[in-house]
């Protein structure tokens, strides 16, 4: 799997491995992680793409990511598919950042890159959500390039649909 850099950002996407590493909270000889990680959500992320390896076999590129800083490989946090597209093409994401590293512009630079990753691989589009009053999160998929879509009494929707594919759903 191939690693995506951004401007300060290096997604590092995560083996079997590392999976096993979060979900017992033990990094890689070397690894360096930010305080704060792996989180529950970081930790909830791992253990489902364990269980979609058992039961559906890798996911190729529609992968979780490490969110590591470029300049000397910190974890901060992740980023993911889901999991890989239905039928319609469409891709969902999440990501997370430990406290320290947020309102710095690291996830909505993340995301955009794996917007980038979810294009090149084919996908038609990408959704994500954020809580009504998680305001911050709402702004970083609107950073990204991401347009609010509507909401119900939980979330904000938000999507972008790549040129070619207006009809994803």
């Amino acid at each position: 799997m191939t690693m995506i850099q951004t401007a300060r950002l290096r997604l590092h996407p995560l083996s079997f491995g590392d999976a096993q590493r979060i979900v017992d909270a033990r990094p890689a000889p070397g690894e360096l992680w930010a305080e704060g990680y792996p989180g529950v959500g970081d930790t909830g992320v791992a253990r489902a793409f364990l269980a979609g390896i058992a039961e559906r076999g890798d996911p190729g590129v529609y992968r979780p990511y490490a969110i590591r800083l470029d300049a000397d490989g910190l974890v901060i946090g992740g980023i993911g598919f889901h999991r890989p597209p239905g039928p319609d093409g469409v891709v969902t994401v999440g990501y997370g950042l430990v406290p320290a590293f947020r309102g710095q512009g690291y996830a909505s630079e993340s995301l955009r890159g794996l917007i980038g990753r979810a294009r090149e691989a084919g996908a038609t589009a990408v959704r994500g959500d954020a809580d009504l009053d998680n305001i911050p999160s709402q702004r970083v998929m609107e950073a990204a390039g991401m347009v609010y879509e509507g909401e119900d009494d939980k979330v904000r929707n938000y999507r972008v649909v790549f040129q070619g594919a207006a009809d994803a759903t």
